[in-house]
């Protein structure tokens, strides 16, 4: 069944929630081991070949940082550094990065970790091992996080019981803060790219605009299918997502089995990542989809990236985090540890529970750099 619509919003992304009023308000990110995020890894390295493969546990820096830092420490250009995801710069974060060495031996691990240190910054190498080819983007098979709320304010029996329905329904899929840029601008930074597609701008820069574009019209939509009540169910010409890939099938009408497999978590439904071509759903799907996406920015937006060439894709309404489990490690600190498939957000599961304030971002000077 439906959940009952409700107005609270994320505070992170501004979209409406799916399981009622806030149950608690709390604060993140007082340490960066509050908010600790482990890749899980899509394959074991190959043992042998031009690249290192390094699992590096870092704090006070973000992904970019890293990579930037690996390329001077190995005297090599950036593009000959590779990792599958991006990670925060507050947090206590794992994850691995390939460095091209042809014919080299890897320089001095000291040397690099010594480099990191410093000014709240801090890295260490963990594993290394040689690799076959460069570690390409999404290589990752999830992420597994571990995440401390101190100043918990709420009914611990209210608390508990949101958890349960987080476990046993799943969250709405929103792309979270981290793909809008710093108050959200990048989607004000992609209308003006759009304006002007004869500006000349860095491929990685254009390609962040691009995804933020897309992710706030996936957003729009989610919205609109959160506030009906049918972000977890299906509706007429629904296109869906098989649980753990991302192979698509249909539109298909409304049944009874097909009511079986979304209960199941076996198949979610789906809404559309913007490109070229039509969209794939129809009926009342579709309608949906084209209803929230009609006002002048939503039209900007889809016409940029229609011209950008990117072609249409689909993602999932509905994540559902894996082995969530939480602690009361006292009455006023709790602890959510819970695993989420690559390219999903921990924000989305937090979002459901409350209002939850990042004492990290209040540390920062009103015009000082967030680093992601």
């Amino acid at each position: 069944m439906a959940a009952e619509p409700d107005d609270s919003a994320d505070i992170a992304t501004g979209t409406p929630t799916a399981h009622g009023a806030p149950v608690l308000s709390a604060t993140i990110r007082q340490h960066p081991s509050d908010f600790r995020v482990d890749e899980i890894d899509g394959f074991e390295a190959s043992g042998a070949g031009e690249h290192l493969l390094l699992t590096v546990e870092k704090t006070g820096m973000n992904t970019a940082f890293v990579a930037r830092l690996l390329a001077q420490w190995a005297d090599v250009d950036g593009r000959g550094v590779g990792y599958a995801g991006l990670k925060d710069r507050h947090a206590l974060t794992t994850q691995r990065f390939t460095v091209q060495l042809p014919g080299r031996d890897a320089p001095d691990i000291a040397a690099l970790e010594a480099m990191a240190t410093g000014h709240g910054q801090s890295l260490r190498v963990l594993a290394q091992a040689r690799h076959s080819r460069k570690l390409p983007r999404g290589a990752l098979a999830g992420n597994r996080f571990v995440l401390t709320l101190r100043d918990v304010v709420g009914d611990v029996a209210a608390i508990d019981a949101r958890l349960q329905t987080i476990a046993a329904r799943g969250v709405p899929n929103y792309f979270g803060e981290q793909r809008f840029g710093h108050d959200g601008g990048n989607v004000d930074k992609a209308l003006r790219m759009f304006a002007a597609p004869r500006r000349r701008m860095d491929r990685d820069q254009r390609a962040m605009l691009l995804s933020a574009a897309r992710s706030a019209l996936f957003n729009r939509v989610l919205a609109a299918r959160v506030d009906a009540g049918d972000w977890d169910t299906g509706l007429d010409g629904e296109v869906w997502m098989l649980d753990g890939s991302r192979s698509v099938f249909g539109p298909e009408p409304v049944s009874a089995e097909l009511d079986a497999r979304v209960a199941a978590h076996d198949i979610h439904p789906t809404a559309p990542l913007w490109g070229r071509g039509p969209l794939r759903s129809t009926g009342a799907a579709l309608a949906r989809e084209t209803a929230a996406l009609e006002d002048a920015q939503a039209l900007a937006l889809r016409e940029g990236l229609e011209t950008a060439g990117l072609s249409q894709e689909r993602r999932a309404t509905r994540l559902r985090p894996g082995d969530l489990e939480w602690t009361w490690q006292s009455p006023d600190r709790l602890q959510i540890a819970f695993v989420l498939p690559a390219g999903c957000y921990a924000t989305s599961v937090l979002a459901e529970l409350g209002t939850i304030g990042n004492a990290a971002a209040r540390r920062l000077a009103p015009d000082a750099p967030t680093d992601g």
